[in-house]
């Protein structure tokens, strides 16, 4: 089987990395990766990143690609599944009328009432007025979210109404610009993804990931700064209650509108003092969970992507796993989640201290006009590693980021480390 992956970050480097253990899998091409993924696989370039969605069924009819996985949100929600199925190719990522649970919050909102999920109380704006009423409304802690794709940066919670009203302005002021304003919801967060061939529902292990820029979950939102999983602290049954109660009603409310959802469906959720409530819903590995997850997967990634793609996930045997726990730290470039400083140089990639489960997968990186390896983005690598306890894993990746070297570069110290001294509780 040759599998192509559309997508340039560290979630497709890891998918990519996971595609070429999985011995049914005889090539893996990505477009238009990284220096990274070069390393692994073959790059094909693929202008605008796979937002043409002409382009990316004519690369992968070129390439005679047997499955096409597309990694990001953009091509999904601009219609490039639609296009390699057109092209009688198998793909695995929806539709762009199922990517609107991405694309659209107001539209997930609207799919989770129909589908009776729980989530929070919400108000979608239009105008500056709706707005300041649903901040009163709802009271702090404020929750402001643009409706479109933001790449996990449209986000802001904050206890400061002047900053929530001034977030949500700007939101307004983009050309259709809307904005939802949410109830906000106590209780850690958990992320799990659900793959999905249009009727069936399969989880795979949960992860948490760490959204604020700042040690102790303080500054900006941002793309993601690590990950861990799996989640000890987790309640006994929490997957098949998000299953039961959340993915399958929403991949039947898609099914039922003719719109069926195939491909990863991301949930974030808050385990609140009332149970679980969704946050937000994604339509692609999240980046950076994916990270962890598909390091502890055992099952070969290109046999399950394949079978959501053709719709017999019904059939999939049980899923394997790792014992081990795994972590994930962004290294971020200077100035990120702002206008990041890009072009410094980047060294110490390989041969990190913790043996082969210690690695790098790259996100924000190129090569220069010299060949030297340089950032290139905000989130530029993902240290990941694994061991038998999660506070040895936390060891391992911050050895590993000690020894990569990038000029003004900034991480979080403290990803995981609560899950490590038990101070991680679900209310009530």
């Amino acid at each position: 089987m040759k599998v192509l992956v559309i997508g340039s970050g560290a979630r497709e480097h890891a998918v990519v990395r996971a595609l070429s253990r999985d011995p049914a899998v005889d090539a893996v091409v990505a477009a238009p990766g990284n220096p990274g993924i070069g390393l692994v696989a073959a790059v094909e370039p693929l202008p605008g990143g796979g937002t043409d969605p002409a382009l990316v069924a004519d690369l992968a009819v070129r390439l005679g690609a047997d499955l096409v996985v597309v990694g990001p949100e953009a091509p999904l929600v601009a219609g490039a599944a639609d296009a390699v199925r057109a092209a009688g190719i198998p793909c695995f990522g929806p539709s762009a009328a199922a990517a609107r649970l991405e694309g659209s919050k107001a539209f997930a909102k609207e799919v989770m009432s129909a589908a009776e999920v729980p989530t929070g109380l919400a108000h979608v704006c239009t105008t500056a007025d709706e707005l300041v009423d649903a901040l009163d409304a709802l009271g702090a802690p404020y929750v402001v979210k643009d409706d479109g794709l933001a790449a996990g940066k449209g986000v802001v919670v904050t206890d400061d109404r002047d900053e929530a009203l001034a977030h949500g302005c700007s939101c307004l002021d983009k050309p259709d610009g809307r904005v939802v304003v949410e109830e906000f919801l106590d209780g850690p967060e958990v992320s799990l993804f659900c793959l999905c061939d249009g009727e069936t529902v399969l989880p795979l292990s949960p992860a948490q990931d760490f959204k604020r820029v700042g040690e102790g979950d303080t500054g900006p939102n941002t793309g993601g700064m690590g990950a861990y999983s799996p989640l000890d602290w987790a309640p006994d049954g929490l997957v098949d209650d998000v299953v039961a109660r959340i993915a399958r009603p929403v991949v039947e409310e898609m099914a039922r509108r003719g719109t069926p959802f195939v491909g990863v469906l991301y949930v974030g959720l808050a385990l609140t003092s009332r149970g679980p409530r969704v946050i937000e819903f994604n339509v692609r590995f999240g980046d950076p969970e994916t990270q962890v997850v598909l390091h502890r997967l055992r099952t070969p990634l290109g046999g399950l992507l394949l079978a959501a793609a053709e719709g017999r996930l019904a059939g999939v045997d049980p899923l394997r796993w790792s014992e081990e726990t795994a972590v994930t730290v962004v290294v971020a470039a200077q100035d990120y989640p702002g206008t990041p400083v890009t072009g410094g140089p980047v060294s110490g990639t390989e041969d990190l201290p913790g043996g082969p489960d210690t690695y790098v997968l790259h996100a924000g990186t190129t090569y220069d006009e010299k060949g030297l390896l340089v950032s290139s983005g905000g989130r530029v690598l993902s240290v990941v590693a694994s061991a038998p306890s999660l506070a040895e894993a936390r060891e391992r990746v911050y050895a590993g980021v000690d020894a990569v070297d990038l000029p003004g570069s900034h991480h979080r110290r403290d990803i995981a480390e609560r899950a490590e001294r038990g101070e991680v509780t679900v209310p009530g």
